[in-house]
């Protein structure tokens, strides 16, 4: 990727899961190799896994998003996952949120086109198992589009919003719990809020994608950075036809630049979980998870000898 803004990470995500019994077989799918983006490319990637999986396939899913299916055949109670990745990301061009469609223009546009780009972002507009489009979230959104407003600019309003409204609060949300809930008491996490938003978006015919990926955090000042510290996290895009696919982050109310690397993309948390699987066995288990995310300098040209 050229350019002289680029930045390139070295991302390791380690996932080890402990099982009470004994686990006889299992089958995995594993969305840990970033995928391929307008300002992102994946140099290289690497997952090993131990026990070693008796098969292992390499492809994409239905959204685009490289994925790695594998069988472990070994009797096992410990199951563990290192993915490593090296990611060259641009910051994303700038956007001036005033000067883009109407949003109730972009969601009339949905209704009558059959251009491939609109086809291809109306499958965004519909429910889905983790994303629950009910009167509360519409009446939620409302504040923030009234008519004619320009899309980007109300989207940013209602990132404003959840960011201000709701508390970010680790340990009483989990993966299944419904976005009526995270309305109704006004805590969660970074995938609890990109459900909230995108439900917002799709309850006013507006198309609206998760994202999952990796954040760089900082650590405080005057203390050294931890290892295993960092966090996957989760966000959104909305589509509009002038600017395509623009990315939200109400977690932290900012649209995403080069901090933000993508793993994958889907409807929702279900479509892109990291590691997702069955398994024979095991009883209950526990799942620890260190990420790092780390700056790689940047080589400089030298200047040619003279």
């Amino acid at each position: 990727m050229d350019g002289d803004d680029v930045l390139i990470y070295d991302i390791r995500h380690r996932t080890v899961f402990s099982y009470e019994q004994a686990v006889s077989i299992s089958h995995h799918v594993l969305h840990l190799t970033p995928r391929r983006g307008p300002r992102q490319v994946c140099e290289r990637s690497a997952i090993a896994v131990d026990p070693a999986p008796a098969t292992r396939s390499d492809g994409r899913d239905y959204f685009g998003n490289p994925i790695a299916i594998l069988t472990v055949e070994a009797p096992h109670r410990r199951l563990e996952i290192h993915a490593s990745s090296r990611v060259e990301v641009l910051p994303p061009p700038p956007v001036d949120p005033e000067r883009s469609m109407a949003w109730d223009g972009v969601a009339r546009l949905l209704e009558h086109s059959t251009a491939p780009s609109v086809l291809d972002a109306y499958q965004y507009v519909f429910g889905s198992p983790y994303v629950a489009i009910g009167d509360e979230v519409y009446d939620f959104a409302r504040t923030s589009f009234p008519p004619g407003r320009p899309i980007l600019a109300a989207v940013m309003d209602l990132t404003r919003r959840i960011y201000r409204e709701f508390e970010y609060k680790g340990g009483v949300t989990d993966v299944s719990t419904p976005v009526r809930a995270v309305l109704a008491t006004r805590k969660g996490v970074c995938q609890d809020f990109a459900h909230l938003q995108i439900a917002c978006l799709r309850s006013l015919g507006l198309p609206a994608r998760y994202v999952s990926g990796y954040l760089l955090t900082r650590p405080p000042e005057g203390k050294e950075r931890l290892v295993g510290a960092d966090a996957s996290h989760a966000w959104l895009s909305v589509w509009c036809p002038k600017n395509g696919w623009v990315d939200f982050d109400p977690t932290n109310n900012l649209i995403p630049g080069d901090e933000h690397i993508m793993l994958a993309w889907g409807r929702d948390y279900g479509d892109v979980s990291p590691i997702n699987g069955v398994m024979i066995g095991g009883s209950s288990h526990s799942v620890a998870v260190a990420v790092d995310v780390m700056p790689v300098p940047v080589p400089q040209e030298q200047p040619a000898a003279p």
